[in-house]
């Protein structure tokens, strides 16, 4: 994106033209009109947090009620019993760089995260320490501090935010993000299991997954990693990367709805070796022999507790067949041009309004999100939405997220928004907004 004026020899500020110019050359632009846009003048934002609903999904999802549901009854299940594995197949070669039978879509990230930071702890029995950020996302730091006070474990929370946690220890970050330099001093054989981000859910920021779970290894140390705010906006190559354990959502670049099921991964060469603590009868080997005692498969459904939620698959199958035919390659190079985008856009329209930015610059290091912060971030998130029909994505305690979500999210989209997002702050529309007591931000 960057370009010189010959004459100033400085960097211009794009213009519509350029955003035009570049949705006029964009390999996936055709995929906007396969989603649900009820406002076509709506600059939305927030696919980082909520992804667009595709048009496809309510066929898809009506005709397994019309024609499987209501017509078969349970003599459905005789087809839907495993459709959590091959489902996980897709979604594994669409966003992660996965081989087949090492993904299994399922339950919430929450639950599945709690199973395998169960499973990874147990797998490395006398060690007594886990590590986390303090920036990682809530859900994960007080599923891993109950999981510690159960287990009577040493939690380290590792300080790169400054908001502290159990057993803080402050690091140098920038931008929040983990380094493998930063990490290792706090790595030794007593520790059982690391969880980082693939993305950091706030910044944006991207640590590097292979030389972590490298490092980590090296101590014998199990890496689970949760890609909520990775999967479908970069290139995650888990096989290639030599990733261990993993989970996400797929709500977000995965356009599967609200609540969709989640999913979680396991090497292949650990499968057999892991043992998750809710044993669930579709991880028995001999499902349907109702055994009396617990005898789980090898397999990736080993990791299964519970019948999957089939309209849920449904609509994850209609979300990640798009995604793995536009290509994860394209769809993370869009990410990089439009997070390049919001940075010019940044700098030229609103540093001078004074926003700070929160994410690195470098494309290599951060993911579809960009977040910025201002003193009176949360009532310019609210005013966005009431006054410049933008949605924005605001969290605590001064930030405001703002994302391409690839398929969905045109450039043009991205500049007007950005532009808004000037014209709002310098008509100061946020000094209107009270607040409304809603919980949601």
């Amino acid at each position: 994106m960057k370009r010189f004026n010959d004459e100033r020899l400085s960097l211009s500020t794009p213009t519509r033209e350029d955003a035009l110019a570049l949705d006029a050359a964009d390999p996936l632009a055709k995929y906007k009109s396969l989603f649900q846009i009820n406002d076509p003048d709506l600059c939305y934002l927030d696919g980082n947090s909520l992804g667009r609903m595709p048009l496809e999904t309510v066929k898809r999802i009506n005709r397994f009620l019309t024609e499987e549901w209501g017509r078969e009854l349970v003599d459905g299940w005789s087809h839907w019993i495993d459709e959590a594995s091959p489902t996980g197949d897709l979604l594994g070669r669409a966003v992660l760089g996965a081989g087949p039978g090492q993904v299994v879509v399922q339950d919430t990230t929450s639950v599945n995260f709690y199973q395998l930071c169960n499973a990874a702890i147990s797998a490395r029995p006398g060690r007594n320490t886990v590590i986390i950020d303090s920036s990682n996302f809530p859900t994960d730091r007080y599923v891993l501090a109950g999981i510690a006070e159960a287990r009577g474990l040493n939690l380290i929370t590792l300080d790169n935010d400054g908001s502290g946690g159990p057993n803080s220890h402050q690091i140098a970050a920038e931008n929040e993000l983990i380094t493998p330099e930063a990490l290792e001093p706090f790595l030794n054989e007593d520790v059982a299991m690391v969880t980082l981000q693939a993305i950091h859910y706030r910044s944006g920021a991207r640590p590097d997954i292979k030389a972590i779970t490298e490092l980590c290894r090296r101590y014998g140390i199990l890496v689970v990693w949760d890609a909520s705010h990775a999967a479908g906006a970069i290139e995650l190559d888990f096989d290639a990367n030599g990733v261990d354990l993993a989970v996400g959502c797929t709500y977000k670049y995965g356009n599967a709805g609200p609540g969709s099921p989640a999913w979680l991964y396991v090497r292949k060469e650990l499968q057999s070796e892991l043992r998750v603590p809710i044993q669930g009868w579709f991880a028995q080997d001999a499902q349907f022999e109702m055994g009396p005692f617990f005898e789980p498969t090898d397999t990736i459904r080993r990791f299964q507790i519970a019948s999957p939620s089939i309209i849920g698959l449904r609509a994850v199958q209609v979300s990640y067949e798009m995604i793995e035919e536009a290509g994860i390659k394209a769809i993370a190079e869009k990410a990089a041009k439009g997070t390049d985008l919001m940075l010019e856009l940044y700098d030229a329209w609103l540093a001078p309004l004074g926003f700070g930015l929160m994410t690195p610059r470098a494309a290599s290091k951060r993911g579809g999100h960009i977040t910025i912060s201002h003193p009176e971030a949360k009532r310019i998130s609210a005013a966005l939405r009431k006054f410049a029909n933008v949605v924005p994505d605001y969290r605590v305690p001064n930030g405001i997220r703002l994302a391409i979500a690839p398929l969905p999210t045109s450039y043009t989209e991205v500049y007007d928004g950005f532009l808004r997002i000037k014209e709002s702050v310098e008509r100061e529309d946020y000094k209107k907004i009270e607040d409304n007591g809603s919980r949601v931000t």
